[in-house]
């Protein structure tokens, strides 16, 4: 049975995954949420030797039941691959008795990495699964380091286009209407 999502909106807006990512909002405006959450069986003896792109299937594949795995391993080894600076791709790592998870070893150092390498996979992958043949342009206004980090995670992958607009900061003096 196929996961459905729903706008925070309206309950009645509803869709599978892969049409929400096409979609991203709702249009009502709202978010989508999953229906009910699926189940994920967490072996955590076969987990702790698992890479990183095996555990992400694991969860993905719960959420993104309209993916068939062989277009879950396309986004996800495509996404999480060299332009990460350690095979771990987000390493958990043992600092002052603590264990920290490290989230900047993608190509902007940022943690946005995680989710801007693997959106346009998932992008490009939905809009085949629909039929859609445009080319996916994306369109991101910024004033800090998103837009790098957009435009690097959307790099080189096929089908996608990406236009930044760069916020300038303009400092302006009033003076009084006394």
């Amino acid at each position: 049975m196929t996961l459905v999502y729903q706008s925070t909106r309206d309950a009645n807006n509803t869709v599978t995954a892969s049409q929400a990512i096409l979609q991203g909002l709702a249009t009502d405006g709202g978010l989508f949420t999953p229906v009910s959450y699926p189940k994920v069986d967490l072996d955590f003896e076969t987990l702790k030797d698992a890479s990183y792109q095996e555990v992400a299937k694991l969860v993905l594949s719960a959420f993104l039941d309209d993916f068939t795995a062989e277009e879950l391993d396309y986004c996800i080894n495509n996404a999480y691959d060299s332009k990460f600076d350690t095979p771990a791709i987000a390493p958990l790592v043992k600092l002052d008795g603590q264990y920290n998870l490290e989230l900047f070893h993608g190509s902007t150092i940022a943690f946005k990495d995680m989710a801007l390498s693997i959106l346009p996979y998932f992008m490009t992958t939905a809009a085949k699964k629909h039929g859609l043949e445009n080319k996916i342009v994306i369109l991101t206004a910024t004033s800090g380091d998103t837009g790098k980090a957009a435009m690097a995670g959307f790099a080189d992958v096929p089908g996608i286009e990406i236009i930044v607009f760069i916020q300038k900061t303009v400092s302006a003096r009033y003076k009084s209407c006394k």
